[in-house]
């Protein structure tokens, strides 16, 4: 387990450009006075979803931030971007494997659903981590966390989409295969959503 908190935010879009602009004015103007932010993964999906992974060092700092006046404002014109209501979950338990998430990446995949067992799921990540390296040169990094009762969100980092696709076609070993069977048994309702051009936020640029 890392220590570390992610906030997520989701919702459809129906105004990308007002969106981008506020994306852009929190990075240049908010984000110097987010004590405790660590870094951002955002980006517009194929069906106009937008989602955001924010991450902290804690809950505390996310809710410090969260509880700034010029946050709520910067917020209260951000929401007008979205079309209907925008969906905040917090996630206290953050797991990083392959290094975590990297500001390299071109191309995010995000996998959100429930587990029956997130112990086991991070185990088999764990398991299944040394072996993917050497298969999966492209995947630079993940994170996976978890919130609710049972929901999970998972964040792949690839060096590119091409890479990323071209590899999917690679046939699993059978010991990374069982890996993924029991993961798969693990796991229902899961949803892909492909950042095909991720907005990548570190704390310091």
């Amino acid at each position: 387990m890392t220590s570390m908190f992610i906030q997520i935010i989701q919702g459809k879009v129906s105004d990308e450009a007002g969106l981008v602009r506020c994306m852009d004015r929190w990075t240049e103007e908010l984000r110097p006075g987010a004590t405790g932010f660590l870094g951002c993964t955002q980006g517009l999906c194929d069906d106009g979803t937008f989602i955001a992974l924010a991450r902290f060092e804690s809950a505390d700092a996310a809710r410090r931030n969260s509880e700034r006046p010029e946050q709520g404002a910067w917020w209260a014109e951000t929401e007008r971007c979205f079309e209907g209501p925008v969906s905040f979950m917090d996630c206290p338990e953050v797991m990083e494997w392959m290094g975590g998430g990297s500001d390299e990446a071109t191309f995010v995949q995000v996998m959100e659903g429930h587990t029956t067992d997130s112990h086991r799921m991070r185990e088999l990540l764990e398991q299944a981590e040394p072996r993917l390296h050497q298969l999966r040169p492209e995947i630079l990094g993940g994170t996976l966390c978890t919130y609710g009762d049972g929901g999970y969100v998972e964040a792949v980092y690839f060096t590119s989409e091409a890479e990323a696709r071209s590899h999917e076609k690679l046939e699993i070993p059978d010991d990374l295969r069982s890996l993924f069977e029991e993961e798969g048994r693990l796991t229902d309702e899961v949803t892909y959503y492909d950042m095909h051009s991720p907005m990548l936020v570190s704390a310091g640029r």
